[in-house]
């Protein structure tokens, strides 16, 4: 097979403040023509720092040492108008943040159509044709309303989904894909690998697949990089690295994520396996069953009574409106104590019953009970006391920080607006003690969110909504854009914090290891209604409902 990429001791390193750091050391590797490769490693390991080498998208203080070549032309030496010919054209990229990637000032279709205009000689109306074959082509819903819908109005997995249509819009020979299923539920996950087989094979296409997910690269490529510190550590088939892998580095990826089959009481992080300090402790099923028999005789922290939140979207001139029922007639019971699992497709409406819990949508039917009162009827003025009893940990931490306070007075400034503690100088005592507790410290108080790793700005989002000391806190996606140690630290610490601190967690996912893991009662929903609820080992052991088979089914299993 022929090469249509050859990196040849690829080394990039920053310079800041006369400091020199190097975060890809001295890689080799090729990618064949109609070959997916997959590369894995924790955040930090230098995999998103040489896909943007492979698209000239690297910052101006970047060093870039080695060789970069595509179908044997040295990428190094395009200038900037060669490399706009190139990007988007022959080398695409789907980006991990789609929030973060799309223009929320302009529609959904429009920006995929700005891009066919851009590398194809079409006529607007012929590139909107196209937008609505590729929202179909990405199995995106209603895609006529969708094409005039703006980023902030669809989901985030109806996001990535239109940053996949994106990328594919032009038929590239090479496809960068960065984390493209982070945060997408398994059925969609598995039709977006379907659909990236589907387009490799149709079109020849190459691509670079990066991912955290071992079991999901295992799905996907023919041939796995291992990636640690900027290194390559391990290179072969997929099947030689997850079959028989020879860096304990790789081993230890492996044994990292939540396994399906048991409980762990803590779940081992990559560093545990590799100083080889970890006793795994089960949890039984009879301990399990003995704490929900006890949850179950209080009364609910939370009662939710047949609530409905129906939204309209405008289809347009002369059009009728769409009605979509995102919650429809929703009864459920949160306990004190308790984590609740909520897990469901991408627009089945688990983040909208999240926000209207949390007043941020208003519901159009319906009751929540919080300690025995209806919060729907509550006034804004009351909410601002009932907020410091309900928090929230967002999906992404960074959209959700301020860019320009650093994370010290992101977390004192609700302290001081719920008046917590008598002054300042307490408050920043406590908030460097919320900084340990979640495995920061104090140097940290005076640094920026653009200046930690995605992990750590999740450990900061956790700081905030810890910092009122509240007696619910939803979770929403908390932990899906991380990678398996870092997301096995999270999950120990949201469990030794509820322990702490008695929090009672409403834990929103698409991933069921995760759910299964965490949860005492999971429950599942689809097109807005629950259609089952229970025991979370219950459920994942003898499934009811079809819906919920499937979603178990497509959980990857690759390894």
């Amino acid at each position: 097979m022929k090469p249509i990429i050859n990196i040849n001791n690829l080394s990039v390193s920053f310079e800041t403040d006369h400091q020199k750091t190097t975060v890809v050391k001295a890689i080799s590797f090729e990618i064949n023509e109609n070959e997916i490769v997959g590369i894995v490693g924790e955040s930090g390991s230098g995999k998103s720092i040489t896909s943007l080498a492979l698209m000239g998208l690297l910052p101006h203080n970047a060093i870039v040492e080695g060789e970069l070549f595509f179908e044997e032309v040295s990428l190094k030496e395009k200038s900037n108008k060669e490399w706009r010919k190139i990007r988007g054209n022959q080398i695409a990229m789907i980006f991990q943040e789609p929030m973060s990637s799309l223009n929320p000032s302009l529609s959904c279709g429009f920006q995929v159509k700005e891009m066919i205009l851009q590398h194809q000689n079409l006529s607007d109306s012929e590139a909107k044709k196209r937008v609505l074959e590729l929202f179909e082509q990405v199995k995106l819903p209603r895609v006529s309303s969708l094409y005039n819908q703006y980023p902030h109005q669809i989901s985030g997995g109806q996001k990535q989904r239109v940053m996949i249509a994106m990328a594919i819009a032009n038929q590239p020979k090479l496809l960068i894909a960065d984390e493209p299923t982070t945060a997408l539920d398994v059925t969609v996950q598995q039709r977006i690998i379907e659909l990236l087989k589907d387009l490799q094979s149709q079109n020849g296409m190459s691509i670079l697949f990066i991912s955290h997910d071992l079991t999901l690269i295992s799905e996907i490529a023919q041939r796995v990089i291992v990636m640690k510190d900027g290194e390559i550590v391990e290179q072969g088939t997929a099947e030689e690295v997850f079959k028989h892998p020879k860096h304990p580095y790789t081993q230890a990826l492996i044994n990292s994520k939540p396994k399906l089959n048991e409980r762990l009481k803590i779940l081992p992080t990559v560093q545990n396996f590799l100083q080889d300090d970890f006793k795994a402790e089960t949890i039984s099923t009879k301990d399990r069953r003995l704490r929900h028999e006890q949850l179950y005789t209080q009364i609910p922290l939370l009662s939710i009574k047949d609530l409905k939140k129906y939204f309209t979207i405008d289809k347009g001139w002369f059009q009728h409106q769409d009605l979509v029922k995102a919650v429809d007639d929703v009864n459920l019971d949160i306990y004190e104590g308790e984590t609740v699992g909520l897990v469901g497709e991408s627009g089945c409406g688990k983040t909208t019953l999240g926000r209207t819990i949390l007043n941020l949508e208003k519901p159009t039917e319906g009751e929540i009970f919080y300690k025995g009162t209806d919060i729907t009827k509550l006034k804004d003025s009351d909410w601002k006391i009932l907020r410091k009893e309900i928090q929230i940990i967002f999906q992404d931490p960074y959209a959700s920080l301020n860019p320009r306070i650093t994370i010290g007075e992101a977390i004192l400034e609700p302290m001081k607006v719920h008046g917590i503690h008598n002054s300042d100088k307490e408050r920043k005592l406590a908030v460097i003690e919320l900084l340990e507790k979640v495995g920061l410290n104090e140097t940290h108080y005076k640094r920026y969110p653009h200046e930690f790793s995605g992990g750590q700005r999740q450990r900061i989002g956790i700081a905030r909504a810890i910092a009122l000391y509240p007696k619910l806190i939803i979770c929403d996606e908390s932990v899906s854009a991380l990678d398996v140690s870092v997301q096995a630290q999270v999950l120990n610490l949201l469990n030794h914090l509820k322990e702490e601190f008695q929090f009672t967690y409403l834990f929103i996912s698409h991933d069921l290891a995760v759910v299964k893991y965490m949860a005492d009662q999971m429950v599942v929903m689809h097109q807005g209604k629950i259609i089952e609820k229970g025991e979370a080992d219950i459920i994942y052991e003898h499934p009811q409902n079809e819906y919920t088979k499937k979603l178990i089914n497509a959980i990857p299993k690759g390894i």
